[in-house]
């Protein structure tokens, strides 16, 4: 008796069961949704069949993917990267597609099999490449923006490819061979279809979202959502176009809405879970038994594609103007496969356009090239340092012009970006006659800054050589504005390295990382939505009649418990204007020498507490250890933190070091 659950729990199962492995191992969740199909597969353990059911299901993942990417399409942001979208990506895509079509026709394969292989192996995976930037915080670098501008001309240039899959397949069993007229029909529906969308749907499209938000019904909204969604990928289909393009032009016309972002928070879990069941079903088209035995086929056709595509994009990239080793960046960041490859290849095989046995060695090795990918993106730098010696020599002309900006710099505070975060700490650093030197990787907000007069230059922060450069040695504070927890670590990795005693204050989201950025040597950890929340608490306190005193020692208290730097700091509300700053508590770090006096004695025995001066932390070999105590005993390169008046901290410090 057949179970119609069972296949669907196995899925669900499988599919849970990779993804929460693959995120344990900091890899993309699609191709734990890749590896499931492979093993639940027809091929491999059978435990689903590859029906006509499961790929229609699977379709709809596709229909919302390019739904969202309609969402993301905006018409200034193409304008503004015109050169790098129209021009590196066509051109990208273009002579991709027909170095791929040269191949074929050397190995003798029909033609329209070269053009929709050239088609799937142009595209690169929009999902892992993205995330790994952001990640990187290489999205506003130089080679970032390139990347980011093909692969936005690569999601673009899915929508002719779609349109041409079935017109090659009517073309291939037709009696006659004018495929040229063919595929102008299905141009000539296209442009009746936009038409009819823009000019129609355009100005119905807001008043009828107008008049469902006025229901104030999260469901309607919701409904409403699918039902344009749907419905218009339903009108393309009818005309003899793709479930795909009708989504993309839905995408597009909510885009058009102030109602944008509410759609898009609210489809995300629709999509992800039916693009995760795509990409199973495209893990369950690999048969490992014909890869196994076509191995040499495959690791060919990796080898090519991986080469082929750093060559080509490459060799686009320096046309266009990009130096050396930005176009070889941009070419590794892109060589691997993409996630409307394996759209193309699906609709393909539907069609029957493509034999199976040259399909299967295509399929492994776009599913192996994006296993590669995080590596290749990781790595990239190392790879151009060893292999491009001119790279190593442009890193080092740009390090020696930040060194020659902060030479003369002493106890100045580092600033990790230069966001807005990080200009606002800025100015209040001006206001104080603090000096500063602040590192950004974004080329604009750097040019604009610096005609301003202010001292930023371009640099990224988690690179060694950068913060030496920039004065680590001699800085007093440095800051990482910006929210970015892997940054961070590689931050403070190199701080730990060269000045385990510097103070480092780190910006976080929320709370989830605060143990991890403070073991791994922070001072002190912000978190911007603990610090939201305090605000809103005050402002709702006022609210509802309670005093001002009330409410900041409130805050005060909090803010002890929570930053272990501000005990102590708040001796009372209405003293803090006094202008004789020496009587306030300020930080002093003090790393104990192999001959201080303090060394293998408790910090009782010590008694810093009679100068009134307190220890609030101590680092032992780079590493930050609990609260202190008073049992707490001190070695010889400990790194300690003291908190007290000026005139109290200086008596202390002779205590520890002379005894």
């Amino acid at each position: 008796m057949f179970d119609p659950l069972q296949p669907v729990l196995i899925l669900l199962a499988v599919a849970v069961l990779a993804v929460v492995v693959f995120r344990l191992l900091r890899l993309p969740p699609m191709l734990g949704y890749l590896l499931a199909g492979v093993m639940i597969g027809p091929h491999a353990l059978g435990w689903i069949a590859d029906n006509d059911g499961t790929r229609h299901l699977a379709e709809f993942g596709v229909v919302f993917l390019m739904f969202s990417i309609g969402l993301e399409f905006s018409l200034p942001k193409l304008i503004a990267m015109k050169r790098i979208v129209f021009g590196f990506g066509t051109a990208q895509v273009t002579v991709s597609i027909a170095v791929v079509i040269a191949i074929a026709w050397v190995f003798h394969l029909d033609w329209r099999v070269g053009l929709i292989f050239g088609g799937a192996l142009a595209m690169s995976s929009t999902a892992i490449v993205s995330k790994l930037l952001s990640e990187r915080a290489e999205l506003n670098s130089l080679h970032g923006k390139q990347v980011i501008g093909v692969l936005l001309l690569q999601d673009l240039a899915v929508i002719p490819l779609l349109i041409m899959v079935p017109a090659l397949a009517v073309q291939a069993n037709a009696e006659t061979d004018d495929f040229t007229a063919m595929l102008a029909m299905a141009m000539l529906k296209v442009i009746v279809v936009l038409m009819f969308v823009f000019f129609i749907g355009r100005k119905l499209m807001r008043h009828w979202f107008h008049l469902v938000a006025r229901q104030k019904s999260s469901e309607l909204f919701v409904l409403n959502v699918l039902l344009i969604t749907l419905g218009l990928a339903w009108i393309t289909q009818m005309a003899g176009l793709s479930l795909a393009l009708g989504a993309f032009l839905a995408g597009m016309l909510i885009s058009e809405t102030e109602y944008r972002y509410q759609v898009d928070d609210d489809i995300k879990p629709f999509r992800d879970v039916l693009l995760g069941l795509f990409f199973v079903t495209i893990g369950m088209l690999l048969d490992m038994q014909v890869v196994l035995e076509s191995f040499v086929w495959v690791f060919a056709i990796l080898l090519a594609l991986t080469v082929l595509k750093i060559v080509v994009i490459a060799g686009l990239s320096r046309l266009f103007g990009a130096s050396t080793s930005v176009a070889l960046r941009t070419g590794l960041n892109l060589a691997q496969a993409g996630e409307f490859g394996f759209v193309l290849l699906a609709q393909a095989n539907e069609f029957a356009l493509i034999e199976n046995s040259v399909l299967q060695p295509v399929l492994a090795a776009m599913v192996i090239s994006m296993f590669l990918a995080p590596f290749f993106i990781e790595y990239s730098d190392a790879l151009i340092q060893r292999f491009y010696s001119s790279d190593w020599m442009h890193r080092a002309m740009q390090v020696t012009s930040i060194a020659a900006q902060t030479m003369a710099a002493q106890s100045h505070v580092i600033i990790c970006g230069y966001g807005r975060s990080g200009q606002s700490i800025s100015r209040i650093l001006e206001q104080e006659s603090i000096p500063f030197i602040a590192l950004d990787l974004d080329p604009h907000r750097i040019q604009e800054a610096s005609r301003a007069g202010e001292s930023v230059v371009y640099g990224d922060a988690a690179r060694r050589e950068v913060l030496i450069a920039a004065g680590l040695m001699r800085a007093k504070v440095l800051v990482v504005s910006y929210s970015n927890t892997v940054s961070a670590l590689k931050i403070l990795k190199h701080v730990q390295e060269l000045r385990p005693d510097l103070a480092v204050v780190v910006r976080t989201q929320d709370d989830a990382h605060i143990d991890l950025l403070k073991e791994a040597g922070a001072t002190e950890v912000v978190a911007e939505i603990m610090e939201g929340s305090l605000m809103l608490a005050s402002h709702a306190l006022m609210f509802v009649d309670v005093s001002t005193v009330r409410i900041l020692r409130r805050i005060r208290e909090i803010r002890e418990q929570r930053y272990n730097l501000l005990r102590g700091f708040y001796y009372g509300l209405g003293g803090m204007e006094d202008d004789n700053e020496k009587n306030f508590p300020r930080l002093l770090t003090i790393t104990i020498p192999p001959d201080a006096a303090a060394i293998n004695k408790t910090l009782k025995d010590i008694d810093l507490t009679s100068l009134s001066v307190e220890v609030t932390a101590v680092r032992r070999r780079n590493i930050r250890g609990p609260l202190p105590t008073d049992a707490t005993r001190l070695e010889a390169g400990d790194v300690i933190v003291l908190r007290g008046t000026q005139e109290n901290l200086a008596a202390a410090e002779i205590k520890l070091l002379q005894g």
